[in-house]
């Protein structure tokens, strides 16, 4: 990165007594600066190969008191001030990089989301800069605390025709499907995906007797008995995003429980396939989202109390999950997960583009000290 400021006067008054004054006028000074941004091992590395400075001509004038031997001094050494002047700055120039880079060396490389997982915000490629914009690439996955899973998950660059169209939009954050999925196999593995349902709007059905004419072997065998649902996923959620939106199929057990005299009797086992639609928005600088179920099949796993009426149980299990389980799992999902922004930076009038594979944040920025990433 080249950069080339020319500044064809300066005058700078300076006072130095009661008695007199002084001036001082640069003539033409341009200094020119080469800076090399990098990425070093996930981290930026920031570093000065050239940078130099040209001034034509400095006057000081003096004015007042014993100006006139203050003067010839001045006159005298206006070689030597010149130079002086052209070697202090790019000195000073480099050692505010050298700060800069600190900083940059500083950067975190990873943002906790809640207690199990952490976004990964290492680079992956050297910042690619343009006339009017500089491109950053991390990694953007998600990695549990303990480092073992999502942490070798493929990382893939986005690349999609949909672009950023607005007039206002300052800054274009793309995120691949595979963040998504990282998300998902961390989750899993975490045990987050796994809830025991003791509660529902129709506490009847979590009773053998509202199960009467639905499975009437189960309310034969365990009458007027408690009941539970113990619902599972059993492989980490597939995600998907299309320019139409979110994607995702769900694979998961039900396991009923029955509560006869203290002891809990796990009675049959339904598997169900569940495919759901998520919308993503944005919560401040959080990326947060919602799904809901489209389709839900459910098929016997397996069964202590012979063969049950599957299409019954699968209307059943279907009014469970959306009454239930999507939302509480909504109320996780809206909460969200940070963006990578710089600190103190806040979106604006963000708005959400989906394109094959990924999904695209348009949107105006605004400082503001009291936000964090």
């Amino acid at each position: 990165m080249n950069w080339r400021y020319s500044y064809s006067t300066w005058l700078v008054p300076v006072p130095m007594s009661d008695e007199g004054s002084a001036s001082v006028q640069v003539k033409d000074m341009e200094v020119g600066l080469t800076l090399d941004l990098k990425d070093l091992g996930g981290f930026l590395k920031l570093s000065v190969p050239e940078c130099g400075c040209y001034v034509e001509a400095i006057s000081i004038k003096i004015d007042g008191g014993s100006s006139w031997l203050y003067q010839g001094v001045v006159g005298a050494f206006q070689g030597k001030i010149v130079s002086a002047v052209e070697e202090a700055i790019p000195q000073k120039i480099t050692e505010e990089m050298l700060k800069l880079d600190a900083l940059l060396q500083d950067l975190p490389n990873k943002i906790p989301v809640g207690d199990v997982a952490s976004l990964n915000v290492t680079f992956v490629s050297d910042p690619v800069l343009s006339n009017s914009s500089i491109d950053f690439k991390v990694n953007g996955l998600f990695t549990a605390e303990d480092q073992i899973f999502a942490s070798n998950y493929p990382h893939r660059q986005q690349t999609t025709s949909v672009t950023c169209s607005g007039a206002n939009e300052m800054i274009k954050i793309s995120l691949h499907e595979n963040v998504l999925q990282s998300a998902s196999l961390v989750y899993f593995y975490a045990d987050y995906m796994h809830w025991l349902v003791d509660k529902i709007p129709d506490q009847a059905l979590l009773n053998t007797a509202g199960w009467k004419y639905i499975v009437p072997q189960l309310y034969k065998q365990y009458p007027n008995d408690d009941m539970h649902l113990n619902i599972s996923v059993s492989a980490p959620p597939l995600v998907k995003v299309t320019k139409q939106g979110i994607g995702a199929t769900i694979y998961a057990d039900v396991i009923i429980d029955v509560l006869d005299a203290n002891e809990v009797i796990p009675v049959a086992c339904i598997s169900l396939v569940i495919d759901a639609s998520g919308s993503a928005h944005i919560l401040w600088n959080n990326l947060a989202g919602s799904i809901r179920v489209e389709y839900l099949s459910a098929t016997l796993k397996w069964s202590n109390i012979g063969n049950l009426h599957m299409l019954l149980v699968q209307t059943v299990l279907s009014t469970v999950i959306k009454t239930v389980v999507v939302p509480y799992v909504n109320l996780h999902l809206m909460r969200g997960f940070p963006l990578p922004l710089p600190h103190g930076f806040a979106l604006e009038n963000a708005r959400i583009r989906y394109a094959d594979s990924g999904i695209l944040i348009c949107s105006n920025v605004s400082y503001k000290t009291s936000v964090l990433i």
